[in-house]
């Protein structure tokens, strides 16, 4: 029953931190055709990105997620589509939209550019590094040993 509970407790989890980023991305995209006043129309663009970024990045975290967007054809997608799009909002778009949208893409560019790098970096596996593999089933050591 505990396991249940739990399954049923990371589902609902996951469910309302979806929702989250979504009604965010939603609120700073409509928030235009919601609001007439200008003031409200700023605090729901940005308040709604505020959300949908906090709640993208611990979704970010999550193990399947996270070996997602770490492969590397991932990685080449995000950072060719997100430069481009940096590049067509630039000219697209004027005053204050224009340095945000397109700086906020180019940074979702630009992070995926850092991980690409960061993955041509890392030792090839079972390389010379190798750990010895009947170590992980040694004793372990202390005094309850």
């Amino acid at each position: 029953m505990h396991t249940f509970m739990a399954k049923v407790k990371s589902f609902i989890a996951n469910l309302v931190l979806w929702q989250v980023f979504i009604g965010g991305l939603v609120l700073s995209g409509a928030a235009k055709q919601i609001f007439d006043d200008t003031t409200q129309q700023n605090i729901a663009t940005y308040g709604g990105g505020a959300l949908a970024l906090i709640a993208g990045s611990k979704i970010a975290k999550k193990p399947k997620i996270k070996a997602f967007l770490s492969r590397p054809g991932t990685l080449w997608f995000l950072f060719l589509v997100n430069g481009s799009a940096a590049a067509g909002m630039y000219f697209a778009l004027d005053g204050i939209d224009r340095y945000i949208g397109s700086g906020m893409m180019g940074l979702v560019s630009l992070g995926a550019l850092g991980g690409l790098i960061a993955s041509r970096r890392k030792p090839a596996a079972g390389g010379a590094h190798r750990a010895d593999p009947a170590a992980r089933h040694a004793e372990p050591e202390g005094p309850w040993a």
